[in-house]
């Protein structure tokens, strides 16, 4: 699995930092767009691994909330500041910013 790693481009504001949340089971990929801008991933032990850029604590509270709303077991959540998600998903993460 490749290291999830967010570099916040000047026009994010501050307050985002990368999350990753990993849950017990793989997730089917057709819940992408119900986690809005975070990836998944499927880690060779079981797990699914959602990894991106979260605007603030509510935006957090609110993905864990659709974790629960799911049925799924929180492994961990993990928060890493301005560093460790792929550029492809800050590019997806910025165009759906300046499209909406």
């Amino acid at each position: 699995m490749k290291a999830w790693t967010c570099r916040q481009p000047s026009n994010i504001a501050c307050f985002q930092a990368c999350y990753q949340i990993r849950v017990r089971g793989h997730l089917d990929p057709q819940w992408a767009e119900w986690f809005k801008g975070m990836t998944i991933t499927h880690t060779a032990d079981g797990e699914t691994v959602l990894a991106g850029l979260v605007a603030d604590q509510a935006a957090l509270h609110g993905l864990l909330a659709r974790v629960r709303d799911l049925g799924l077991t929180l492994v961990s959540v993990n928060r890493r500041e301005s560093e460790a998600v792929s550029t492809d998903v800050l590019i997806r993460n910025d165009r759906r910013q300046i499209n909406e």
